[in-house]
């Protein structure tokens, strides 16, 4: 009776090992400024069996957190990221030139911000504009999703925290109205 060797275990296209992957710290700290310029509050990327996630944290020194491992391993590197500007989105939402009765409409979901109904038409609203409660304000795009955001009070758009066409976390501020009276 033959005996048939064991048969050998195939690479399939793993041979680059997760300890080998790595980003130059360049790349890495342009992300992180990207994100800060966008406001964004969390980003993870993986790529090759690296996982960088970058998140922030309330107001403070080192408002960022930068970890990174390889594939699943669950020892990340830490090293703290100091806001660009010196501020975070939070502390810029309450700015005191804006007074105590502003009313902040925040982002419902996840998406891109979109000022007008179509490229090239005028915005919903601009700084200083009256609106009423219920008014659209924007649009939101989410999965191919075009959903209206509309004002929760009326008063008058005090100030407008996002740009065209940029990408939008659930809970991030988009306007600040100011109730009539205040």
């Amino acid at each position: 009776m033959k005996r048939k060797a064991p048969k050998k275990a195939k690479s399939r296209g793993k041979a680059r090992s997760a300890t080998n992957a790595h980003i130059p710290f360049e790349q890495v700290r342009a992300l992180i400024d990207m994100l800060e310029e966008r406001g964004l509050e969390e980003f993870e990327l993986e790529r090759a069996g690296l996982r960088i996630r970058v998140k922030r944290r309330a107001a403070g020194p080192g408002s960022g957190v930068l970890q990174a491992s390889p594939g699943s391993n669950p020892a990340p590197t830490s090293a703290p990221v100091e806001p660009a500007g010196g501020t975070t989105p939070a502390e810029s939402a309450a700015e005191p030139e804006l007074g105590e009765n502003v009313h902040l409409v925040k982002s419902p979901i996840v998406g891109t911000f979109f000022a007008s109904p179509k490229p090239g038409a005028p915005p919903f609203v601009q700084a200083g504009d009256q609106v009423q409660a219920g008014q659209v304000l924007c649009i939101i795009e989410a999965m191919k999703l075009m959903n209206e955001i509309e004002a929760d009070l009326a008063g008058e758009i005090v100030r407008i925290y996002v740009e065209d066409a940029q990408p939008v976390e659930y809970g991030e501020p988009l306007f600040a109205l100011r109730p009539p009276g205040s």
